[in-house]
């Protein structure tokens, strides 16, 4: 055990965040996304939804400020009347993480799971809302 480091980092995702370099992403995935099919790196944090996991990791983790936006998500499928209430959450998470940060990318469905299939990991969770996943970009301390 180690002190401060939030229960819902495995080991196993602490290990691949420090790994990571600059300029690699990691998708923090809902539970409707196809995780295991995308994957070079599948990690599991099953039992947890993506805002414990984003608050978690943006403690370690900083974010690119050489990209204007560092942090994207899956833009809503046209014709979908699907509003994502979730990312309000999210932009609250990044903003009080202190990292710099303007406004999310909006990625189209399947550009984003191409960006995914080359991410350095994907980490599987429970998450049930929709349009919940994630991709973070690092930066440098």
């Amino acid at each position: 055990m180690l002190k401060n480091i939030p229960p819902v980092i495995s080991p196993e995702l602490m290990k691949v965040l420090m790994e990571m370099g600059h300029g690699d992403e990691i998708v923090l995935a809902d539970g409707n996304f196809p995780a295991a099919s995308v994957a070079q790196r599948l990690l599991r944090c099953d039992g947890h939804g993506v805002p414990v996991l984003l608050e978690a990791i943006l403690k370690f983790f900083p974010l690119d400020i050489y990209v204007d936006q560092p942090v994207a998500l899956m833009a809503v499928v046209p014709g979908d009347k699907t509003r994502p209430t979730i990312w309000e959450q999210y932009r609250k998470i990044v903003a009080a993480s202190g990292e710099k940060f303007s406004d999310f990318e909006y990625v189209e469905r399947f550009d984003f799971y191409e960006r995914a299939r080359k991410a350095y990991a994907v980490v599987a969770t429970s998450e049930k809302a929709l349009y919940a996943n994630v991709i973070l970009k690092k930066g440098v301390l």
